[in-house]
């Protein structure tokens, strides 16, 4: 079971390695820096080395890592230098990525703002695309999450992901992570039995289980289709315990790595309670 939580990484990348023994952790996301700043410190040899010394002495194997980009990131922003800067630092996560050996990358295909979404859908292609071209020696993949819809942010419907994955020319180097508060804020109910087999037939449908390649398991603190973003304790939100026991033992996605992304204290006894819930729903776990 590759089963983790997003995790701190203060004090060094491989502290979040250490970390995720708290909760007995066999996957793991992480920030390659600060998410709240455009450019990170280089990572240095010694970091690397800490890094690579840590997940090899750990249960979580890099298959089973992801890395989340940073938040400031649009791709399809109507701001100039945003939109510079959002590709620059988009092509820096990829490259710091790779030197982690992780190859998994995360990010939020972005809000249209003032424009309709066809053409944001277009853009945001189009600079994946660039991005691959000028990536083409590294083996990092290019996950598009599942969003909430707020705003006028993309992907929150599984078409949008699907128009942005058939404009993207390299379909090795792009994959999708369903977040469960993001579809169910979207409006995709999960919370039942039937409501999770049709959402997973609509996507597989629309995408491809193939395409999918990590969950962010979360409940919603808001109701469905609010396409509000609040994440809550599992089986304590709107969606209940029924989607993730699915999940859980939906025998598909056994080996996908599952990674929750819920409230926490320093303690980290949040993640151990909400881990060990999603683990007691697996027979023989």
């Amino acid at each position: 079971m590759r089963l983790g939580a997003h995790t701190s990484i203060a004090g060094g990348l491989h502290k979040a390695i250490e970390l995720s023994k708290t909760f007995n952790g066999t996957a793991l996301q992480i920030f390659s820096k600060n998410n709240n700043q455009w450019t990170g410190k280089p990572l240095t040899d010694k970091a690397v080395d800490q890094w690579s010394q840590a997940v090899s002495e750990s249960p979580i194997p890099l298959e089973a890592t992801a890395i989340h980009d940073s938040y400031l990131i649009n791709l399809c922003s109507n701001n100039p230098d945003t939109f510079g800067k959002s590709y620059t630092a988009f092509v820096d996560e990829h490259r710091r990525a790779e030197r982690l050996g992780i190859r998994l990358m995360i990010f939020h295909p972005g809000a249209a703002m003032d424009k309709d979404r066809d053409s944001a859908i277009a853009i945001i292609a189009e600079q994946v695309n660039k991005v691959h071209e000028e990536t083409t020696t590294l083996s990092t993949i290019s996950v598009l999450e599942t969003t909430a819809g707020q705003g006028t942010t993309i992907g929150y419907r599984f078409e949008e992901l699907a128009d942005i994955i058939d404009k993207i020319d390299d379909k090795n180097r792009v994959a999708v992570c369903l977040d469960t508060c993001h579809v169910y804020a979207a409006g995709y109910d999960i919370s039942t039995e039937d409501g999770y087999h049709e959402t997973m037939e609509t996507f597989d449908g629309l995408i491809g289980l193939d395409k999918l390649v990590l969950f962010h398991l979360n409940d919603s603190k808001r109701e469905l289709g609010s396409r509000v973003d609040r994440h809550e304790h599992i089986g304590k939100g709107h969606i209940g315990e029924v989607a993730f026991r699915m999940l859980m033992t939906d025998d598909r996605f056994a080996e996908v790595p599952k990674i929750i992304e819920t409230p926490k204290s320093t303690d980290l006894h949040e993640d151990v309670e909400n881990l060990d819930l999603l683990r007691s729903f697996v027979p023989d776990s």
